[in-house]
């Protein structure tokens, strides 16, 4: 059976499989107005008629949620909470901007209903849960053309009856219903509130994209990509879309660990640059989770691996604002009409300013298959140029230098502000357009070593071949360090391990094919937010150790509060294997160099070998400048990285 990872982008849908024992990859045009045309064409240009399991990240949900097209939703909670979610946290982003307006919410107030009954914060009923009074709401829900229900009642994580007696009753409206104690088990209204009111939103277009594709795929398996790093099947991520927000991002954070992993390198920093933005994280041996994140500014509390996303991507568009100042991104021209290089499009982008520099080969472009037009490209840049009173070059680089600026600020956002001096990590860059960027941010950030996988622009579908299957629970519990213990915590773990192994049984793992995780969600008494800490050895030690490396400091004097439990079981599904390329040689197969061209280096134009990725051998160096071509990507080597390939034919490069 053949295994394919597929990976959906804002420009390309990339394509890697496992056949036998060798690998294979495949790039196509995405299709955005329906993202599973790409998809099918793709697997069925690589399968046939033959079997097949795939692992799809998907960005249907995150599509849905940034374009505000998701379905018409109702939120049911309790009678004078159905604003909470409108009203939010006093955190505000424009906190001068005297006209700053909230966007409307995706559930206006006329789909918000409150209903009787009340649960305490001990879970106690304190007011009972009236049938007969809901009637009235049910009905109106019903006239309203509602396509999917929110249902988020205070405190149903601690005692769930009156969100299951709800649940019930809503079976004679026969739509879906997001029930916000399975989606989000915790405390904080408004977070758990939003989470289940956005799984609401984007859980019935998933269901009906995967549907699709699993009519096309038959009796064949299919996996989705979850933001935590780890897959689950079709069925659940129809039921829980949340999960799957950043998917996407998610595999390529998982294929670079992974790789890394395998090459020795443990401490990484990610570039992911792909045709619409660029997304980075920081990897200290394990893969970081965080809980904060947000999308369009709707909390969603569900693990996800901390990805941090600017707007500057191949594709994105260049422009001289009022003032005359040249802006790049984060507005994209996307794969329709794409870069004016790729036939259609008619503003600038940062690939149209690298192709001007040289930095692309027109004729090697996507393995040969996809041509590049330079005539329009050059007669835009002469007139964008005349306008910005700058030669083209200098526009040229002025695009790159601006948006190697953006990516750089992302770089610092995840490892300067957070401790951690990028000088004592390796730069791990992936995605399509990464190659042609990553030498000089990682010259502009001091980080001495920068390792390029091989198949760089289908990375992201890699991490999902490699991903294993992956279940989280939480469960707010609020115990401080004077009133538990091991003992204690064990015991109110022991409940949702049970839910995880039954859940993975149901995926087909025997027992010992299954991790368990734990993990505390800890915090300072007073504080407001949450450090989450592995639950094993002295807890409250590293909780302090976690605390002063994010923060700066440690208070040893303050009581240690654990506001949530949190379990992970993992799945080890058998995974494919990446064997050494071939013994070390030092000389180059005189096939690999095919030319040289005239590129252009700080203002200078240089002679500059064009390489052929594939004929490159472990051991063969390969320095400064050069540009390296591939299927699925260019790679430009700058004067100041000298590199060599890896036996397992990956590039790493040091550099000066």
């Amino acid at each position: 059976m053949l295994i394919i990872g597929v990976d959906t982008g804002g420009t390309f849908t990339d394509f890697i499989y496992k056949d036998g024992d060798k690998w294979g990859v495949h790039k196509r045009l995405s299709t955005p107005h329906d993202p599973s045309e790409a998809v099918i064409k793709g697997i069925k240009h690589i399968t046939g008629d033959r079997a097949v399991q795939v692992v799809h990240g998907s960005t249907v949900a995150t599509n849905a949620i940034l374009e505000r097209k998701g379905v018409k939703t109702v939120l049911i909670t309790n009678e004078g909470f159905e604003d909470v979610i409108q009203i939010g946290r006093q955190n505000r982003s424009d906190l001068y901007d005297l006209s700053f307006c909230k966007k409307p919410h995706i559930v206006p107030s006329e789909l918000r209903f409150g209903i009787s009954g009340r649960i305490d914060h001990e879970g106690n009923e304190i007011e009972s849960f009236s049938e007969e009074k809901v009637q009235n709401i049910l009905q109106r829900i019903k006239d309203s053309g509602v396509e999917s229900v929110a249902l988020c009642l205070l405190f149903s994580y601690l005692n769930p009856e009156h969100e299951n007696r709800m649940r019930k009753l809503l079976e004679q409206i026969d739509v879906p219903v997001s029930v916000s104690h399975e989606i989000l088990a915790e405390f904080r209204e408004f977070e758990r509130t939003s989470t289940t009111v956005i799984n609401a939103y984007v859980s019935p277009k998933m269901t009906k994209y995967l549907t699709k594709l699993q009519d096309t795929l038959g009796e064949d398996p299919l996996r989705i990509m979850q933001s935590n790093g780890g897959s689950i099947s079709a069925e659940t991520a129809m039921n829980e879309s949340v999960r799957t927000i950043l998917s996407g991002p998610a595999g390529g954070a998982v294929g670079a660990h992974a790789i890394g992993q395998m090459a020795g390198y443990d401490r990484l920093i990610t570039f992911d640059m792909g045709g619409t933005s660029s997304d980075v994280a920081l990897i200290n041996e394990e893969l970081p989770l965080t809980l904060e994140s947000a999308i369009e500014d709707y909390p969603v509390k569900v693990p996800m691996i901390d990805i941090h996303t600017v707007g500057a991507g191949g594709g994105s568009i260049a422009r001289l604002d009022a003032g005359g100042s040249l802006t790049v991104g984060p507005e994209s021209a996307g794969a329709d009409p794409g870069p004016i290089c790729y036939g259609k499009g008619s503003e600038i982008t940062v690939t149209d300013a690298n192709l001007y520099l040289g930095r692309l080969i027109p004729g090697h472009f996507l393995g040969g298959e996809m041509s590049l037009e330079t005539e329009k490209l050059n007669e835009a840049m002469e007139a964008m140029a005349e306008k910005a009173g700058l030669t083209p070059v200098e526009l040229a680089e002025g695009i790159l230098d601006i948006a190697n600026t953006n990516m750089e600020r992302a770089i610092r956002v995840i490892s300067v502000e957070r401790g951690f001096d990028p000088r004592e990590f390796t730069m791990f860059s992936f995605g399509g357009a990464g190659g042609m960027h990553c030498a000089f941010l990682a010259k502009l950030l001091s980080i001495p070593k920068l390792f390029i996988p091989n198949n760089p622009g289908i990375l992201s579908a890699v991490g999902m071949v490699m991903a294993d299957v992956i279940k989280d629970y939480s469960l707010t519990v609020m115990r401080d360090q004077h009133n538990t213990n091991d003992v204690d915590l064990k015991e109110l773990f022991a409940p949702l391990e049970a839910q995880g192994r039954a859940d993975l049984a149901d995926e087909g793992f025997a027992s010992g094919d299954i991790i368990v995780e734990r993990f505390l969600d800890m915090r300072y008494q007073g504080q407001s937010f949450e450090i989450i800490v592995p639950f094993s050895g002295d807890w409250i030690e590293e909780f302090s150790r976690l605390h002063k490396q994010n923060y700066g400091y440690r208070n040893d004097d303050k009581t240690v509060e654990i506001v949530n439990i949190r379990l992970r079981t993992k799945g080890m599904p058998t995974k494919p294997e990446f064997p050494e390329a071939g013994e070390l040689v030092s000389e180059m197969d005189p096939e690999a160099l095919l030319g040289t061209t005239e590129t252009v280096f700080d203002s200078n134009k240089m002679e500059t070998r064009i390489l052929n990725r594939e004929k490159l051998r472990p051991g063969n160096k390969v320095d400064g400048p050069a540009i390296i071509i591939e299927y699925s990507s260019t790679l430009v080597i700058p004067p100041f990285a000298k590199g060599e390939v890896d036996p397992y034919g990956n590039l790493i490069f040091d550099i000066e």
